[in-house]
């Protein structure tokens, strides 16, 4: 299976240039059953990369755009009148790769929806629940810089998003293979069967105990720190542990080593970090308390 695996990761560089660590770590979180939120400006290829991932893993696709008037039922569809009964008509949720464009210009009552399709993988509807198929895998995007019509997702959804995968602008001679050549979305180099097993391999994947304990670790000096309204929950240990693992089957690797762990904290951690109004307005980022928490928590020889 890790020979299709690297295939599909192939395949995803070749439709999106000079973004070889956004696919990386979006390979990785499929692999690990997770979800994703794609962050960059606009022009930079989410929704490219989102068309792509759902083509080469031969999955089924569905896009969604929000919008400030989008309803929750527009999402997870809503029973109609047929022959004189009501019966359930599915929404465009219910496909294996889920785009949710511009994520966060909906109203949170409709980014709300999400969230039981998100952890549970159903959709309840006039009082029954309709399974998702599978695999089930929400990628949103959001633009981090545009502030005007736009909501800020709410901190239980983040938490549901195993990765926050950022794509930056490309470097100079990839940004001349941009214009010179057009992109070509893949064909099929898996299914789901294939995926499956996949994730089944990398969850085998062995975390030292080291790095369980530094983990931990990791996690009590969050609710310690006093830039952080709240420290991670047992929800967000076990995405970083399982996405790291996905990292270290990526890499041929037997276990997961320390900078798996390191690389998969800086994916699936800072969203969930939530400053206080205070070390907001100072500045203070994120990201910059995790590398501090990560060098604090380190194993040592």
């Amino acid at each position: 299976m890790r020979e299709a695996v690297h295939a599909l990761k192939r395949a995803l560089e070749g439709a999106l240039f000079g973004q070889e660590a956004a696919v990386e770590a979006l390979v990785a979180t499929a692999l690990s059953g997770g979800h994703a939120l794609l962050e960059g400006l606009p022009g930079l290829g989410k929704t490219l990369l989102a068309q792509a991932f759902a083509r080469a893993s031969g999955l089924s696709f569905s896009r969604i755009q929000f919008t400030p008037d989008l309803l929750p039922a527009d999402i997870t569809g809503t029973e109609v009148l047929r022959e004189g009964r009501f019966v359930f008509e599915p929404g465009p949720i219910f496909a294996q790769v889920v785009l949710a464009d511009e994520i966060n210009r909906a109203p949170p009552k409709t980014q709300s929806a999400l969230l039981e399709a998100m952890q549970e993988g159903f959709v309840t509807a006039g009082g029954e629940r309709h399974p998702l198929p599978e695999p089930f895998l929400v990628l949103a995007t959001q633009n981090p810089v545009e502030l005007e019509g736009t909501y800020p997702l709410p901190e239980a959804q983040l938490d549901r998003f195993t990765a926050r995968i950022p794509l930056s602008p490309p470097p100079r001679a990839v940004w001349q293979r941009i214009l010179e050549e057009e992109p070509v979305l893949p064909e099929p180099v898996l299914d789901a069967k294939a995926l499956a097993a996949a994730r089944a391999e990398a969850a085998r994947r062995r975390v030292a105990t080291s790095g369980l304990e530094a983990m931990v670790n990791l996690a009590l000096l969050s609710h310690e720190d006093p830039r952080l309204r709240f420290g991670l929950s047992p929800r967000a240990t076990k995405s970083w542990r399982d996405l790291a693992r996905s990292l270290a089957y990526l890499r041929d690797q037997p276990h997961v080593e320390w900078d798996d762990l390191r690389n998969a904290a800086r994916l699936a951690l800072p969203h969930r970090l939530f400053l206080t109004e205070e070390a907001a307005f100072e500045g203070v980022r994120p990201e910059a308390v995790l590398e501090e928490l990560l060098e604090k928590a380190m194993p040592r020889a």
